[in-house]
Formats: C-alpha cells, sequence, structure tokens
C-alpha cells in the first residue's frame, strides 16, 4: 500500500513538473516584447502591432506615455524591450544614463506642429506670425499644450511661441496637459479654445480642424528615435525592431501622416 501510494505521489510530482514545463517553454508560448512608446504614437502602433502578431508568434504590448515619463522608467529599470521617443532629449537622457543600448539607436520618424481648433469653431485659417493677436482670438478661453517643461510636444510649442516672440502673450493662457493627447483632448472637448499638437494628432481626430501651421524653421525639427533597450536584446525585441524599420511598417507610419526617415 505504502509502495503504491509513493509511486501515485511521484507520478503527481511529474505531472506538475510537466505542466510547468509546458507553461513557461518558449517552444510551447509566446513570446513578447514590449514597448515603451510616445503618446503620438498610439494608433499607428497599435495597427502595426497586430500586423506583427497575426504573421508571428509574438505577443506586442505597448506602454505609452509622455517621452519623459518613459525615460524616467527605463532609467529606473522597468522591463522594455524598445524606446520609442517623441525627441532626441529624451533620448539622449537615457543614453547617458546607460539605460538604453547606443548602438541600436536611430531615427524613424518626424512630425509636424500645428494648430487646432474644435470642429464647431467659426475659425477656418489663422496665420501664425508674430502680428498674430493671440490673446484677442483666445479671449477667456485658454491654449491647450502638452506641459512645456516634460513633454515633447509642449517643447516644440514653447520654441515655436518664443521664435515667433509670441511667448510671453501665451504663457499665461496655456492649459499644460500631461501629454499631447491629453492637449488633444481639451480642444476636443471645446474646453480650450486652440491647441497646439502634432499633425499626426490632428489627422485622427473626429471633433478638431487645423487651423493653421507653425513653420517649420520657428522650432527644431520633430524626430522620433528608436533604440533597443537591452544590451543583449531578445531574438523576439531584435525582430520586432526590424519590422519597425520595415516597408510594412513605414506604411502604416505615412498613412497616420508621419514622415519616415
Amino acid at each position: 500500500m505504502m509502495l503504491t501510494t509513493l509511486h501515485a505521489i511521484d507520478r503527481f510530482r511529474v505531472a506538475i513538473l510537466v505542466s510547468l514545463f509546458l507553461t513557461v517553454s518558449p517552444s510551447f508560448a509566446a513570446d513578447k516584447v514590449i514597448v515603451f512608446a510616445a503618446s503620438s504614437l498610439t494608433n499607428a502602433l497599435n495597427e502595426i502591432g497586430q500586423q506583427y502578431e497575426q504573421k508571428n508568434d509574438v505577443n506586442v504590448v505597448f506602454s505609452y506615455a509622455s517621452s519623459s515619463t518613459l525615460a524616467r522608467q527605463v532609467i529606473q529599470g522597468a522591463p522594455a524591450d524598445l524606446y520609442l521617443s517623441a525627441n532626441q532629449k529624451w533620448m539622449d537622457y537615457a543614453e547617458q544614463k546607460g539605460a538604453v543600448n547606443p548602438r541600436s539607436r536611430t531615427t524613424l520618424l518626424s512630425n509636424r506642429l500645428v494648430l487646432v481648433a474644435p470642429k464647431s469653431s467659426e475659425t477656418t485659417v489663422i496665420d501664425i506670425n508674430a502680428d498674430w493677436d493671440m490673446s484677442t482670438a483666445i479671449g477667456d478661453s485658454r491654449l491647450a499644450v502638452g506641459d512645456p517643461d516634460h513633454v515633447p510636444a509642449g517643447r516644440y510649442a514653447k520654441q515655436a511661441l518664443q521664435t515667433l516672440h509670441l511667448w510671453q502673450k501665451a504663457e499665461p493662457l496655456l492649459a499644460r496637459a500631461n501629454n499631447v493627447r491629453g492637449a488633444l483632448v481639451l480642444v476636443e472637448r471645446a474646453e480650450a479654445k486652440y491647441g497646439i499638437v502634432y499633425a499626426t494628432d490632428a489627422q485622427i481626430a473626429s471633433d478638431v480642424k487645423i487651423v493653421g501651421t507653425f513653420p517649420a524653421s520657428s522650432h527644431k525639427q520633430i524626430e522620433y528615435p528608436l533604440v533597443m533597450v537591452q544590451s543583449k536584446p531578445t531574438q523576439a525585441a531584435q525582430d520586432f525592431y526590424q519590422y519597425l524599420l520595415s516597408p510594412d511598417a513605414r506604411k502604416v507610419f505615412e498613412q497616420f501622416g508621419f514622415g519616415v526617415k
């Protein structure tokens, strides 16, 4: 009886071990790639990720936030495989802290800065220059931007307004959002009369319209650098990194209004 019981226990242990092996073995479980990306990339990357998963046994997980927030998380050791920033500054910061793989760094995309208004607004076109009477145009409302102290879109907006000698008028009127999508929402809800966002964000928003485009010379070029985080990236991370550089991904990025380097 005792021997029979021991055999039963041994069979039970083997069953547990086999179950655990099937659960964690890479040959039976899909690989996972974790991508930290700027909020302005949400729609394009979601589509790219879906396309990639249809062709590969890989689970692509995206974490979207402002580039500054993501850079700090990467520096603190968050388990990201790839980091895609909305400007070079925060990528520089992560690289200086030794938090990313610098050999994999490449500039992937570009964008434009535009002025948007609610679709119901009577405003049609604004010529954005030093003569624009911003205070009168905005009145008792607000100008929505990503927080210029932290958010790349807000930094570009501040640079442009300073170049055009409009910053002193604009600063008291700002509604500062945690990221560029937050600024877009304020305009969509008509809680701000105007907003400064990326052209790609305006393109996917149904309740706003572009009423002006900032001169490219008024701010630094809007660039999106891509990097692998780990010094020894997994094969799944390397493969998805290469896919983001591929013609298939390029088509999606261009569809959503990004310039591809």
